[in-house]
């Protein structure tokens, strides 16, 4: 499942088959979502038997989906060891112009990346009524190592990486549960877990994803989320040249109170983290997104504010803030709206580009930060940062 059309056909001609079965199989996984060899159609029987007992076969089931009534979906996904996961579904809305989760992979730039974009002019035969587009918000790990002490992933840790296979079902997974009206647009990983700690897996999927035999995702419609992993940062720019877009969990402008926030820090504080995205190599018209959950108490003053502009100031980036969701097993909480706008004026007072993310899914607990385990039990790391009196 997680061949490129190439591999596929060395596999096959491996075996004795004929290569061009190669683009067949990968057409049906990527392009049409089939999983399961029997439905392959145009494949000889003895090679669909031969794929099957391969082990071909969807690696994870749709244990249950989560309407909010903004229109998001919360998919809880159970995997073959019956570990479970979880991706979000966020239809884009006509009145959306915030920072939500799709704004970090919705940039309008003209690189060669247009070619591979999907086509949506209409054609006379087109439906008059307009799609709507989907970002899909998934998951690279069960569970999480990173123990940030505002998001629900990292309660019980890391349980193991997810597959690059496990990964991709999850778009396909995802693709299947949309109504006709809409289609997927954007992914961000933004789920339960740090993509870049699960590095090879989560290039793997991304080369999966646009592929143009596939899914055909165009490359800036993909954004990585990390909470700074400096070595795999600059691993991804290079990769891919820097058309995968790149956004940072940062959280603080201190490293003493950034470490509090996000053990991480500890290992690649500040200074390195701003030197590897001064190094990434941005395309032009875009920016790195700087994601700032806003924590009532730690980080949300004024001052705070100032020394993010500063830390900021010579970056090719916008800044999402995100007034902390509730989340069980802590009593952390989002500061008062009035707190957020003085932050956010501040911000934009010093020239930079800053949204508030709206909340969304968050009565069914999809929003950002809530993503977690099913039943998971929190740990000591993940509670270790308490509210100041």
């Amino acid at each position: 499942m997680q061949r490129l059309p190439g591999e596929w056909r060395e596999w096959l001609t491996a075996r004795g088959e004929r290569g061009f079965r190669g683009d067949q199989i990968f057409a049906w996984i990527h392009k049409r979502g089939v999983l399961d060899p029997e439905q392959m159609s145009n494949l000889p029987k003895n090679l669909r038997r031969e794929l099957t007992a391969a082990g071909l076969a969807d690696p994870l089931r749709l244990s249950h989906v989560h309407p909010s009534e903004d229109g998001t979906s919360k998919l809880l996904l159970r995997l073959a060891d019956e570990s479970t996961i979880e991706t979000v579904l966020l239809p884009a809305s006509a009145r959306v112009h915030d920072a939500d989760a799709a704004a970090a992979a919705e940039d309008e730039d003209e690189d060669e990346d247009d070619a591979a974009a999907e086509d949506e002019s209409a054609s006379p035969e087109a439906p008059t009524l307009p799609r709507i587009a989907v970002t899909q918000c998934i998951s690279s790990q069960v569970g999480c190592a990173m123990g940030c002490v505002f998001c629900a992933s990292g309660i019980a840790g890391l349980k193991r990486h997810l597959s690059a296979a496990e990964i991709i079902a999850q778009v396909i997974a995802g693709r299947r549960s949309l109504p006709p009206q809409q289609h997927l647009r954007n992914v961000v990983f933004m789920g339960m877990g740090e993509p870049l700690h699960n590095f090879e897996a989560t290039v793997r999927a991304i080369e999966l994803m646009i592929h143009p035999d596939g899914l055909g995702l165009a490359a800036r419609r993909i954004t990585v989320s990390t909470s700074g992993l400096v070595p795999e940062i600059d691993r991804l720019g290079a990769h891919f040249e820097g058309r995968i877009g790149l956004a940072i969990s940062l959280h603080q402008a201190d490293d003493a109170k950034r470490s509090a926030l996000m053990p991480i820090n500890d290992r690649y504080p500040l200074k390195a983290l701003m030197a590897s995205l001064r190094r990434y190599p941005l395309r032009r018209r875009r920016n790195i997104t700087i994601e700032y959950t806003l924590v009532a108490g730690h980080n949300d003053s004024v001052e705070d504010a100032r020394a993010l502009s500063s830390l900021l100031s010579k970056l090719r980036v916008k800044v999402n803030l995100i007034p902390m969701n509730p989340i069980a097993h802590s009593d952390l909480g989002p500061p008062t709206d009035g707190r957020v706008s003085r932050f956010q004026a501040v911000l934009r007072n010093a020239g930079l580009l800053c949204f508030v993310r709206r909340r969304r899914g968050d009565d069914v607990s999809a929003a950002c930060g809530q993503l977690a385990l099913e039943g998971a039990e929190p740990n000591v790391r993940f509670l270790r940062s308490q509210p100041k009196e």
